[in-house]
């Protein structure tokens, strides 16, 4: 039996609560080359459902690296721990920019798993994001 898709209306909802942002590494849907996706947090294959509680907007490199995950090393003790989750977490709690925000820094074990599982500072998302901060657009507000 097929799952049931994820509906326009929802994809409407879930974008605008995110401010067109990426809800992991905060890159912005209007600087991207390729579109965002409309993520399942709790992948369907785990349990997770279409519903608005468990759906987040996320780029395609954080969508592709995250893929059924829900939890990660944490870099510093080996141990694996629950990866962010946007609708439970707060992002400042577990992530901060460094001084010229091109990159994310992993606050806590969940922070660091997220930024090492979803390789939250990939080189092209640093480049944008400096290109970004130069010309006044970043970080989002």
């Amino acid at each position: 039996m097929p799952k049931d898709r994820i509906t326009a209306g929802q994809k409407r909802k879930v974008a605008e609560r995110a401010n067109h942002c990426c809800e992991y590494c905060r890159s912005q849907a209007r600087f991207a080359v390729q579109p965002f996706s409309v993520e399942h947090i709790i992948p369907q294959s785990r349990g997770g459902t279409n519903s608005l509680d468990n759906l987040a907007l996320a780029c395609q490199g954080c969508n592709n690296y995250k893929y059924s995950k829900m939890e990660g090393e944490e870099p510093v003790t080996g141990s694996m721990v629950p990866l962010y989750h946007p609708r439970k977490h707060s992002w400042n709690e577990h992530f901060a920019w460094n001084n010229d925000f091109s990159l994310v820094i992993g606050l806590t074990p969940t922070g660091r798993a997220t930024v090492k599982s979803l390789l939250l500072n990939r080189e092209g998302v640093i480049n944008l994001r400096r290109m970004l901060y130069a010309m006044g657009e970043h970080p989002p507000a």
